[in-house]
């Protein structure tokens, strides 16, 4: 069944049923990184539905009557743009007045986070403009946060001497293990994507570059990584990109310190 069917399905089922509306301003987030942002911005000012479950593939997901429920009567609906179902979501619903927020680019730095939250900030406050205060201090409390943690895992990544240490990473990954100061000598994509003849010339580059760590995501899939690090003789490394995904990673400060620390892990007996 096509998903606009599977829309206008839903909405039949919604009318039947009812929908109380919440008395706080409803947001939507596609995934659970700007579920939580929204949340850490707009505190008891919002009420924030997150579509994707962590872990979960957004190009696998199925949209279910509650999403469908949560955007009809949604304020602002944010998302990433690797949602395939998102422009059919928001024209099946019909709620015209629904604003869009869409944050291209990842999260994966304390510095890309900072900026998706600013952006969240900025569009909280032309919904309530008499709450911008509040928001902005939200904002503000949550970034020290982040400036925080930065300084603390770059200083532990300098100590170590991680810029010494060459690595080959997953793309998704890629922007996090430059932040911290690895030295990238090659990345790859969607391992669906890649063919043995990627494996054999990446391998290459590996030995070549004397390669210590191969980085992988775990959402992308990690057997490509495993097969490439075997070929290496180096450590492979998962990492991910959303929390929830692994255990102690319930937020995405607990996400950037496991990630972190999965490194550092793995290059200290080196």
């Amino acid at each position: 069944m096509r998903l606009s069917n599977r829309i206008g399905i839903m909405l039949l089922i919604l009318l039947s049923v009812g929908f109380t509306a919440s008395a706080t301003m409803t947001v939507v987030a596609t995934h659970a990184v700007f579920g939580e942002f929204v949340q850490v911005v707009g505190g008891d000012l919002v009420n924030v539905v997150t579509i994707i479950p962590s872990g979960f593939c957004p190009s696998n997901y199925d949209l279910r009557p509650s999403d469908i429920a949560a955007v009809t009567h949604a304020s602002l609906v944010i998302y990433s743009g690797f949602e395939p179902w998102m422009s059919t979501l928001l024209s099946g619903v019909g709620n015209k007045s629904v604003q869009t927020l869409q944050l291209k680019g990842d999260w994966n730095t304390p510095d890309s986070a900072a900026a998706k939250i600013d952006a969240i900030e900025s569009a909280l406050a032309s919904l309530l403009p008499e709450d911008a205060q509040v928001f902005a201090d939200n904002a503000a409390t949550y970034k020290h946060t982040l400036d925080s943690l930065a300084a603390s895992l770059k200083g532990e990544a300098d100590t170590l001497g991680v810029a010494k240490i060459p690595v080959i990473c997953m793309q998704w990954q890629t922007s996090f293990v430059s932040w911290l100061g690895f030295d990238v000598v090659a990345t790859y994509g969607i391992p669906a994507n890649l063919s043995v003849k990627d494996l054999v010339s990446l391998a290459g580059t590996g030995k070549e570059e004397n390669v210590r760590l191969v980085i992988d995501n775990l959402q992308s899939g990690i057997d490509f990584g495993a097969k490439l690090a075997r070929e290496v003789a180096a450590v492979h490394v998962v990492l991910s990109n959303f929390p929830g995904a692994m255990p102690g990673t319930s937020t995405v400060l607990d996400l950037f310190k496991r990630n972190a620390r999965s490194l550092f892990s793995a290059i200290e007996p080196l």
